[in-house]
């Protein structure tokens, strides 16, 4: 009796996985269906680093505004209000010229209880400004630079976009490996339960279908716990809502074809689209740009200014409509020569060792990267060499499996053969999906080292 609730169990639940693919097939209508390209789309438009990224690059567009707005005209207005409450005295010695005594006087320097007003324009333009006009080139490459990061935010998403995406394949064509082999394990339990029914097999082959049957339940319901898994990942680097229910269409052997193609194309790399070697290199031309700047404070500036002035004095009230006001103007031209500042020295000693260790750091980077583009490369090859071996496996997997169940139901053929035969078919076909999943992860590592940005929008710097 606990034996046939058993089997009742076991059946029971490959009905409801079955009925819940058959359900999920049903209501896909009302999922978003992503393709590989739906889903990158998705991700630069909707993921917040990238957002980050585009703000820090208007960020330096206002920057490099600010640079040569420095060499515009620059007006001021000043004016303050003394209010005098005891003005003071001052005392004074002075022989006299006749008898030669000294005589003291004294006087006011203004007038108790009294306001002074004065009001000042002034306009100044620098006519020579050597730090500035370097400066500007530097607000343009740092503007590059912000480019460049953001390009490197959007080539690091669409790695981890595309690797998430075929993740969710991998895990879907897992999980119908598994379901299949599940129902397998059923039919072949079926067949031994009917031959032992019959007399015509033993009670150890009917517990050991028994046991392979119960044993993958719990594999089938990790590897659908992985698909979701696998979306919430995909999601979450898209930028949408966890909750949103999202159909991921197709099988790895799709990308067979593909994998072969591309396994024939040129080993002939270049790093020239290398985000991070374009970042040295931008960071490179940056320090001497500084460099040049810091010389630039060895150099004289030139500027004029303009003033009017008004002032009124001694005011007994602040009826300022009666005020008398006395106007001035003038016009100055100034001259600042630098003498010596040891600080701007010590400033050009420290950026050209910064310098030199960013000269040792793009050699030693390149070197690096290069050997990464072997590596991937070799992976893929590797990869491509083991599908199509992975491919003839299934196949032989599957005669093998027909030979095992023709042998057992004719009484020539074990158990254990018929057991074993399906679990190495199950294997080739894991084996399978996992191998093109490695050759398509290590592709899409390879085009983020090589800085393949297809796909991937270009920002407008002339805005």
């Amino acid at each position: 009796m606990m034996k046939r609730d058993f089997f009742k169990r076991a059946g029971f639940l490959v009905a409801a996985a079955l009925i819940a693919v058959a359900v999920n097939a049903q209501e896909t209508g009302g999922a978003l269906k992503l393709t590989l390209d739906d889903a990158l789309k998705i991700a630069l438009s909707d993921n917040p680093t990238i957002k980050v990224a585009e703000q820090q690059i208007e960020v330096k567009k206002i920057s490099k505004d600010e640079a040569w707005q420095a060499l515009l005209p620059s007006a001021d207005f000043s004016g303050t209000v003394q209010y005098t409450v005891l003005a003071a005295v001052m005392k004074l010695s002075m022989p006299d010229p006749v008898t030669g005594e000294t005589r003291t006087s004294s006087f006011k320097m203004g007038q108790d209880n009294t306001s002074t007003w004065n009001g000042q324009f002034q306009v100044s333009l620098p006519l020579f400004a050597p730090t500035v006009y370097a400066t500007m080139n530097l607000t343009k490459t740092d503007l590059a630079n912000a480019v460049e990061q953001s390009r490197s935010s959007k080539l690091d998403l669409v790695n981890q976009v595309t690797k998430a995406y075929y993740q969710v394949i991998l895990a879907q064509d897992s999980y119908d490996v598994l379901c299949k082999s599940l129902e397998q394990a059923e039919r072949n339990f079926n067949v031994v339960k009917s031959l032992y029914e019959l007399g015509g097999t033993s009670e150890y082959d009917k517990i050991s279908a028994e046991v392979q049957l119960r044993s993958l339940n719990p594999t089938v319901i990790q590897a659908r716990n992985a698909v979701t898994l696998a979306k919430l990942q995909l999601m979450i680097l898209m930028g949408m809502d966890p909750e949103t229910e999202i159909v991921v269409e197709g099988s790895l052997e799709d990308y067979e074809d593909r994998l072969y193609a591309e396994a024939l194309a040129s080993d002939s790399y270049s790093l020239e689209n290398n985000t991070s070697m374009r970042q040295l290199k931008i960071n490179e031309t940056m320090l001497n740009q500084s460099l040049r700047v810091q010389k630039m404070n060895f150099l004289p500036t030139l500027a004029l200014a303009g003033t009017y002035s008004l002032q009124s004095l001694y005011n007994k009230d602040f009826n300022i409509g009666e005020y008398e006001w006395a106007k001035s103007s003038s016009i100055v031209l100034s001259l600042s020569v630098p003498i010596f500042r040891m600080g701007n020295f010590t400033k050009l000693k420290s950026t050209k060792l910064q310098i030199s260790q960013l000269s040792e750091n793009i050699g030693y980077t390149e070197k690096q990267l290069g050997m990464q583009v072997r590596s991937y490369v070799d992976n893929m090859k590797a990869n491509a060499e083991q599908v199509a071996s992975n491919h003839e496996a299934i196949e032989q997997a599957e005669k093998g499996r027909e030979i095992a169940s023709k042998r057992y139901e004719i009484g020539k053929g074990t158990i254990l053969e018929l057991n074993n035969s399906e679990v190495q078919l199950t294997q080739a076909k894991l084996t399978y999906s996992q191998s093109i999943y490695n050759y398509l992860a290590a592709k899409a590592d390879l085009d983020k080292v090589l800085g393949n940005d297809e796909g991937i929008p270009a920002p407008d710097n002339n805005k």
